[in-house]
Order: C-alpha cells, then sequence, then structure tokens
C-alpha cells in the first residue's frame, strides 16, 4: 500500500509535468493552458450532467425496490473522474474525462464487479440449509448452521378507546 502511494504521489505528478512540459514545447504555452483549462471546463460539465443522472437513477431503483449497485458505481466512477479533472495534467485530464464517458464506465463497472466478486464470500442461509452465494465457492452447500432464538410475546396493541400502559411500562 505505502509503495501504490509513493507512486501516486510522486511518479504521476512527474509524468504529468513531463507531459506539459513536452506539449507546451510543441505548441506553446498558451495552447497548453488553454488545453487544460478547457478539458476542466469540459469535465466539470460532464460530471455534473453524469452525477445528477447517477443520483436520479439511485432514486428510481430504490423507488422500485432494487438494490442501484450499478447507479452507485456509477456515480463513484463519476466522483473519481471529476477528481481526476481537477488535477491539472494531461494524463489525469484525460482519464477524468474517460470517467465520465458512460460506455467506458461500463466497462469500468464490469471489472470492478468480478474483482470485489472474487474477493467476497457471501453465505445465504435459508431453511434448506446454507448456500455459497457469491465468490470462489458459489454454488456449494455449506454445512447446516443452527441458529438460537428465542420468541418473546408482546401484548396486542390496545383498540381504540382502550385503556393504555403508561409511558416506560414493561410491554
Amino acid at each position: 500500500m505505502l509503495l501504490w502511494l509513493f507512486l501516486l504521489f510522486t511518479l504521476v505528478p512527474m509524468l504529468e509535468l513531463a507531459l506539459l512540459l513536452e506539449l507546451g514545447g510543441r505548441v506553446g504555452v498558451l495552447p497548453t493552458v488553454a488545453f487544460v483549462a478547457g478539458a476542466g471546463m469540459l469535465g466539470a460539465w460532464l460530471a455534473r450532467r453524469q452525477g445528477v443522472r447517477a443520483v436520479q437513477t439511485v432514486r428510481l431503483e430504490m423507488a422500485a425496490g432494487r438494490m442501484p449497485t450499478d447507479a452507485l458505481l456509477d456515480g463513484l466512477l463519476v466522483l473519481v473522474g471529476a477528481v481526476l479533472l481537477i488535477t491539472p495534467g494531461v494524463l489525469t485530464d484525460a482519464l477524468g474525462l474517460a470517467l465520465l464517458l458512460p460506455p467506458v464506465r461500463r466497462g469500468i463497472r464490469r471489472l470492478l464487479k468480478k474483482w470485489v466478486a472474487a474477493r467476497m464470500h457471501l453465505v445465504v442461509v435459508s431453511s434448506e440449509g446454507a448456500f455459497e452465494g457469491a465468490g470462489p465457492r458459489a454454488g456449494r452447500k455449506s454445512p447446516s448452521v443452527i441458529l438460537d432464538a428465542e420468541v418473546i410475546p408482546t401484548k396486542p396493541t390496545p383498540a381504540a378507546g382502550e385503556p393504555r400502559d403508561p409511558p416506560g411500562a414493561n410491554r
């Protein structure tokens, strides 16, 4: 992890600086600054648009009673793309803009799902027994697990007009 952070905060800025200097040497300083500023403005507009779309999709999925997994991943990828666009540089702008394009996000989302599924272990417990639901052991039956539970009876809610227990009384 420390190596990744070192690479992220040292090599990426050095690469960005080299790319900016090379671009500035080939096309000039003003066009290079205009490119970086234009990419940032375009990215901000796209990030806002795609972010609003992702939030709307999350709301629609939740209203329909479905888990909005894809929409949440899209929102996360839009956020990462926006952060990359805020960071000045050619490479980060290109990566940020790519993350704001729906076809690119679909592909990355697919890869992320596979990566997470390979590292996740899910066990579904039902009256039939326990089954491995995801991960490397998907589909295999797990040894039965016995859960100890206790039912605690409660008093029925009184009908309208009947006296209620005072607050704090045990039910």
